[in-house]
C-alpha cells in the first residue's frame, strides 16, 4: 500500500531539496504499513513530484515538535503555529528516502483523479510514470 499526500508547493520543494526533513500533519495514517508516501504538490502544480520512505511518525504536543525538529521543519515558526492552533497533538512524518520525479500530471493516468484534500491510498506506483 502507498500514500498520495497533498502538499504545499513551497514545502514540497523543500523535501524534494532535502531541506524538509520532517512533514507535519494534525491527523496520521490509520494504514500504517506503507512502501511509499508520493508526493502530490498542490495548486498551482497539481503534480506528483517525487516519493519518500518513512522513517518513523512521531506523534507529540505541537509545542514539543517544534522545539525538537524545527531546524529540519522546512516551515517558518509562524505558520507551523498557525496550522497547528487549537491542536494538543499533532505528527512528524520522519522523512527517510527521497526520490524526485518529472512532475506527473495524474490525470493523465486515472481518467477520474481527484487531488487528495489531505491523503489518499493507492496501489499504484508512480516511479518511473512519465
Amino acid at each position: 500500500m502507498n500514500v498520495l499526500l497533498s502538499i504545499k508547493p513551497k514545502y514540497a520543494n523543500q523535501i524534494l531539496k532535502g531541506n524538509k526533513k520532517y512533514e507535519f500533519r494534525k491527523s496520521v495514517f490509520k494504514n500504517r504499513d506503507l512502501e511509499m508516501v508520493y508526493i502530490y504538490s498542490s495548486s498551482p502544480v497539481k503534480r506528483i513530484v517525487g516519493a519518500f520512505v518513512i522513517k518513523n511518525i512521531i506523534e507529540k504536543h505541537p509545542k514539543q515538535l517544534w522545539n525538537e525538529y524545527k531546524a529540519f521543519s522546512g516551515i517558518d515558526e509562524d505558520d507551523f503555529f498557525d496550522y497547528f492552533r487549537g491542536k494538543e497533538k499533532g505528527f512528524a512524518i520522519e522523512i527517510g528516502d527521497v526520490e524526485v520525479f518529472d512532475p506527473i500530471n495524474p490525470k493523465e493516468h486515472i481518467l477520474d483523479f481527484v487531488p487528495p484534500q489531505s491523503l489518499c491510498y493507492t496501489d499504484k506506483h508512480w516511479a518511473g510514470v512519465v
